[in-house]
């Protein structure tokens, strides 16, 4: 099979772990695009070619994808529209990242008709959770609850908010301020972000749970009327969610996002030492008996292809090349829109880039540390 001639759009952290991720399995050639001049000059990815133009301009960018085979983006959450409308116009397949409910309904709407792939929230959350959160729904007969609990941890908490900054600030605050999409009592439903607490130990580590906006992806419409109760939770060190609720509710920076994200990113250090922890929990019906099945998954900062990487940035960058690697093995439809949902597990985890997720290298095998119960 010849080699795909792809375009990352956005140089930052994640864009940078897709570039090398590709550009190492040997299969891809890969043109990096950004506004950032300064950006491209510190993109340190060998073998990969960087084109600087103005990513917000469509024609600009609809002429710099003609050719491509496909445009995976990692820019932030409000360039999606565009980027999703240049590919369309250039016949490229179409990959994002996106958490923002508004920008993947865009995208639902240019995919219909399309000839190429609209494949949006390739990452995380939404992202390999919806699949395997849809793995587990698929196991019983009739699905009472499903609950999706997703965080991105440093592994040596220091601060009173016992966090630090492991990805997109924007993407942090939009998870705290946003509705939050749920099911319940077999109702489509908007919660409140910060709210639906719980608390938890996984292995000798106490936890903290709680509403956060966007971690569904399109699950709740392919759920809809098939289960009573589904919720996305992010998983944070008791204690956060209090110091969050102070700042956006009492001091009112939910109103002033700009002021927030420069207090974030001012005052709390980013780190590398992040762990990724994915806890899913499913109850239903089950060959005549109420059954509760659990999977725990969890994805630790490493060192691949001689660079360190954060876990955030192997757990975001794994999702959307391998989703793009399906494709090009004909294992997704290939073309309109694509749902994290439709993926088989089976076949993310099998794929050289799903099974960063199971700790293995690009091309050897590994130790599988999932667990389900």
């Amino acid at each position: 099979m010849e080699k795909w001639d792809i375009a990352i759009v956005g140089a930052g952290k994640i864009g940078k772990m897709i570039a090398s991720l590709l550009v190492q399995s040997g299969d891809y050639s890969v043109t990096v695009i950004d506004h950032s001049e300064q950006a491209l000059a510190a993109f340190a990815v060998d073998h990969c070619a960087k084109l600087c133009i103005d990513v917000a301009n469509e024609e600009q960018l609809t002429k710099a994808l003609l050719g491509k085979e496909a445009v995976l983006s990692a820019a932030p959450f409000f360039l999606t529209e565009v980027i999703a409308r240049a590919a369309k116009a250039a016949g490229t397949h179409y990959f994002d990242l996106t958490e923002d409910v508004a920008g993947t309904q865009k995208v639902y709407e240019l995919a219909q008709g399309a000839d190429v792939v609209f494949a949006p929230q390739c990452g995380l959350a939404p992202g390999f959770v919806s699949i395997a959160a849809h793995d587990l729904a698929k196991r019983f007969d009739k699905l009472e609850s499903l609950t999706l609990r997703v965080g991105a941890l440093p592994r040596f908490p220091t601060n009173r908010l016992k966090y630090n900054l492991t990805w997109s600030t924007d993407g942090l605050i939009n998870e705290y301020c946003n509705p939050c999409l749920a099911i319940e009592d077999g109702k489509l439903a908007k919660v409140a972000p910060l709210e639906g607490y719980e608390r938890f130990s996984l292995e000798g580590v106490e936890y903290e749970a709680f509403n956060t906006s966007g971690g569904l992806g399109s699950l709740t419409q392919t759920l809809d009327g098939k289960v009573e109760d589904l919720k996305y939770l992010s998983i944070r060190y008791p204690g956060h969610r209090e110091i969050i609720s102070l700042l956006l509710k009492d001091l009112g920076l939910e109103k002033r996002r700009d002021l927030l994200k420069e207090v974030m990113e001012t005052a709390i250090p980013a780190t590398h030492q992040d762990t990724v922890l994915v806890f899913i929990t499913a109850s239903g019906m089950k060959d005549g008996q109420l059954e509760e099945i659990s999977y725990l998954n969890r994805v630790e900062s490493r060192e691949i292809g001689g660079t360190l990487w954060s876990a955030i940035q192997i757990s975001t960058a794994a999702g959307i090349c391998a989703t793009l690697d399906l494709l090009r093995e004909g294992k997704i439809a290939s073309k309109g829109f694509v749902k994290q949902e439709d993926i088989r597990l089976d076949d993310f985890l099998a794929n050289r880039f799903g099974g960063l997720y199971e700790g293995r290298d690009l091309d050897h095998g590994g130790h599988d540390r999932r667990e389900a119960a």
